[in-house]
């Protein structure tokens, strides 16, 4: 079992996500807690209104509302009451069993899982900590119930969900629109909340692994000109298949107006994940006759995947690196031009695997060479001429940086006058 515990600023926006599901027909309410009457004998006013009077005992608190996922292994399949019992448990060991919450069953993913609606303000307006309850009571409590229950343990299984990516299966979801529909929005939900991505074609570079595709259409189409979009479900090669569906018609309303408020949350510069892809790709390059058909493997190994962009003839222009460690997705030429396209080009000597295998030969006559760079291309020119020393030497060499200390931490210290005493003689 696995939980992912969230909080938030807005309890109307948890609560129409899992209601809008039970609608739609991909989940289904199976119980509470602490409320006056039984789920199945709540309205939907009567369970949101539970919720936002107790929140409302506390206005200081901002991120009042809680939402929490129980996910279980695809092999378990577990009654209805059996998934009550491990909710109304889990909740009591991490210090909710006196608080109000729904309990939602999820049909919309590959496993069974389970959503909890609740609020961390306690009837007297206290506020319930949560500072690293995951790590503590959450994980504690998961242990306990995975022994309890005999569920299938989440040890040695979450560092390979991590970065282990699965593509939808788009033969099974391809041309009935229901199906289509559910498949997508399972995907968006991993996706949309857990990457960074700073605009459409960094997003598809995610979606693209699952094989669906957010699309505008073209310039001249009605839904590009209206500031519309879909999303479509890909084949096997790269192609849309099936009906393509609008991002209004899903219940979280991936529209590009939350997108464009996604890419300007992801704008921020990412230093770190930065360094890491480009050390992943300047060590794969230290090797002889580095081409991509060897890099890829290399840069997948630290969850790394290089997604290439072309053209409808086939040749390069793009390339987007997603980590899946870190969830960032960056162009190459954010990270510097020797790790664009061009630049992944000519340190792979021009030559580029292409989708069909054949190795097709990239001109490189009219690529400026850049002086003020060194060109990794005579570190792995020839297996015949080996790594000399001293540029590898130069490579590894760290850079200096002066030692700083602030201004006020150099200045001297004056000598302390003592105080005079008065002679009381």
């Amino acid at each position: 079992m696995v939980a992912v515990i969230k909080t938030g600023h807005s309890l109307h926006r948890i609560f129409s996500y899992n209601e809008n599901k039970v609608q739609d027909g991909q989940a289904k309410c199976i119980g509470e807690g602490n409320y006056p009457a039984a789920a199945e004998d709540l309205s939907r006013a009567m369970k949101l209104n539970r919720l936002l009077h107790q929140a409302a005992l506390n206005g200081n608190v901002k991120r009042s509302s809680v939402h929490i996922s129980l996910n279980f292994h695809p092999s378990e399949n577990h009654s209805k009451e059996k998934l009550m019992e491990i909710a109304d448990i889990y909740m009591e060991k991490i210090g909710f069993g006196q608080q109000p919450y729904l309990v939602y069953e999820h049909f919309d993913a590959g496993h069974p899982h389970i959503h909890l609606v609740s609020v961390k303000i306690k009837e007297d307006g206290s506020r319930i900590d949560m500072q690293n309850i995951g790590r503590n009571q959450s994980e504690k409590a998961r242990k306990e119930i995975e022994k309890s229950f005999n569920l299938v343990r989440a040890e040695g299984q979450e560092r390979a969900a991590v970065l282990s990516l699965k593509p939808v299966p788009a033969g099974r979801a391809a041309y009935g629109k229901m199906e289509s529909k559910k498949a997508i929005s399972s995907v968006l939900q991993q996706v949309l909340y857990n990457y960074r991505y700073a605009s459409l074609a960094e997003l598809n570079a995610v979606l693209q692994l699952y094989n669906i595709k957010a699309d505008r259409g073209s310039e001249d189409s009605r839904v590009f000109k209206s500031g519309g979009l879909v999303y479509r479900i890909l084949d096997k090669e790269g192609k849309p298949a099936g009906v393509p569906i609008k991002a209004s018609d899903f219940a979280i309303k991936p529209t590009l107006a939350f997108l464009e408020k996604r890419f300007a949350l992801n704008a921020s510069e990412n230093a770190f994940e930065k360094k890491r892809i480009r050390n992943a790709v300047d060590t794969a390059f230290l090797q002889k006759d580095m081409d991509f058909e060897k890099l890829f493997p290399m840069l997948g190994k630290e969850g790394i995947h290089a997604v290439l962009r072309r053209s409808n003839a086939g040749k390069l222009y793009g390339i987007t690196y997603v980590d899946h460690v870190t969830k960032c997705v960056l162009n190459g030429s954010a990270l510097g031009k020797s790790y664009s396209a061009k630049g992944m080009l000519e340190r792979c000597g021009g030559c580029v695997k292409m989708e069909g295998g054949a190795a097709h030969k990239t001109s490189l006559k009219n690529v400026k060479a850049e002086p003020q760079e060194m060109s990794f291309k005579n570190l792995c020119a020839s297996a015949a001429e080996p790594i000399a020393a001293q540029e590898l030497q130069r490579l590894l060499k760290p850079e200096w940086q002066p030692d700083y200390a602030p201004a006020a931490f150099k200045r001297k210290r004056g000598k302390r006058k003592g105080k005079r005493r008065s002679n009381l003689n």
